[in-house]
């Protein structure tokens, strides 16, 4: 999968998430995946919850909007984030400079 994909209600992108930074940001990583740094612990669920508040705040969206679908333990991510697909598109193409085509 690369970096995100085109859902028929918006997109899913993967993410590569380290947790316990100092602060949380989401940004490029490789052709696969975003990078998340995330300040919470991977622990209960925090770093998970974290990492919804951030991608809803980067893409724009409420955090209803941003599903986990898989890898709840894993460092590699993939949420849904539901919503306008094109818009969202730009939004993570702007996220990586404007240099992938997701």
């Amino acid at each position: 999968m690369s970096a995100w994909r085109r859902r028929a209600d918006g997109i899913e992108i993967a993410v590569r998430v380290t947790a316990r930074g100092s602060r949380d940001v989401l940004g490029a990583g490789t052709d696969e995946h975003f990078a998340a740094r995330l300040s919470a612990p991977p622990v209960d669920g925090a770093a998970n919850a974290a990492l919804v508040a951030l991608v809803a705040e980067r893409f724009g969206v409420p955090r209803r909007a941003v599903r986990l679908v898989a890898g709840d333990t894993a460092r590699l991510k993939r949420l849904a984030v539901s919503g306008d697909a094109q818009k969202l598109e730009q939004i993570a193409r702007s996220l990586y400079g404007g240099t992938h085509d997701g």
